[in-house]
């Protein structure tokens, strides 16, 4: 019988529903949502205690307001041009800080990684001794340790009885105007522990391979320290630099007890903070100290960005810099 060609069966498969998947964009506008109203409580304290009073304090930079009377009188740029050009105080202020930072941020961030570098490694009593170096950063710049640092400068304190063995005749270092600076950035640097906290954790966080190579080279502790160690901290030192020179600019306390809050001896302890306090709450006139702090944040942030812009040359990151 011949053969006749049957037609295939065709097999009629009854589709698989395919689950309604939300687009991606939504599910991440969703998430931005709910993570925005998580941050509204934040974000709400944010702008009334921190975001509205900075305007506000911009806008009394332009006018002369006192807070007593409420006065208020719009003069525009008067203030800066006084504070320029007529107040000789000012540019006192201003020098007694550069030379406040200039001088305490290098010689407490050099104390940090001397001391850092002595502690570094596996020894008896390692954080008994850690812990001991630190214990004066606990204490803070309070109103208690600056009295009783200028009492140990001062005049029969400790510091001139340990002195006075040497031959070194007594003296009020604290309130003399020729000493009372240097008296005001030694206690600055007297609290180098957080930073050497921080130097600590970053050495051991430096391949031993690297000094052993070195060593091998024929590299001595020096040359170890110069071109192994000091660059691979160089991240963490820019840090640290960042950090303390902002805290170093806002220094008050010290400087408001040693001074009798004036400023004194001669104006040898009247920092730029000190002064915009008695311009602002002694002198009433907060429209000039506003346009003070307002000239004080453009130049710490100019100085901070000029400090990021530089570490290009002297930063050097792991495998590059981001």
């Amino acid at each position: 019988m011949p053969v006749t060609d049957q037609p295939a069966a065709r097999l009629w498969t009854k589709p698989v529903p395919v689950p309604h998947r939300r687009p991606r964009r939504s599910i991440l506008h969703r998430e931005s949502v709910a993570g925005y109203l998580l941050l509204t409580p934040w974000l709400t304290g944010l702008a009334a205690i921190t975001i509205l009073p900075v305007l506000y304090s911009l806008a009394l930079s332009f006018t002369d307001y006192n807070v007593i009377t409420g006065e208020l009188d719009w003069i525009g740029l008067a203030n800066y041009e006084r504070m320029f050009t007529a107040d000789p105080r000012y540019w006192r202020s201003v020098q007694v800080t550069v030379v406040f930072v200039a001088v305490s941020v290098p010689l407490k961030l050099g104390l940090a990684m001397a001391v850092a570098a002595l502690l570094n490694g596996r020894r008896r009593a390692a954080g008994t001794l850690r812990a001991m170096v630190y214990l004066p950063s606990l204490l803070g710049v309070s109103v208690a340790l600056a009295i009783t640092w200028r009492t140990m400068f001062d005049s029969g304190g400790a510091v001139n009885q340990v002195l006075g063995v040497f031959g070194v005749p007594d003296r009020s270092w604290a309130t003399e105007p020729d000493t009372a600076l240097a008296t005001l950035i030694l206690l600055a640097a007297w609290q180098f522990g957080g930073p050497m906290v921080i130097y600590l954790a970053a050495m051991g966080q430096i391949p031993t391979d690297y000094a052993e190579s070195a060593r091998l080279d024929g590299a001595g502790r020096w040359r170890i320290l110069r071109s192994v160690t000091l660059p691979a901290l160089s991240p963490v030192i820019l840090l640290t630099v960042v950090m303390e020179t902002i805290a170093a600019f806002q220094g008050f306390t010290a400087a408001f007890v040693f001074g009798d809050g004036g400023g004194g001896p001669g104006d040898a302890t009247l920092t730029y903070t000190l002064y915009l306090y008695l311009r602002g709450f002694a002198g009433l006139e907060m429209g000039y100290a506003s346009a003070m702090a307002w000239v004080f944040l453009v130049a710490v942030g100019a100085l901070t960005a000029l400090i990021f812009w530089t570490s290009r040359w002297w930063v050097h990151y792991p495998g590059g810099r981001p």
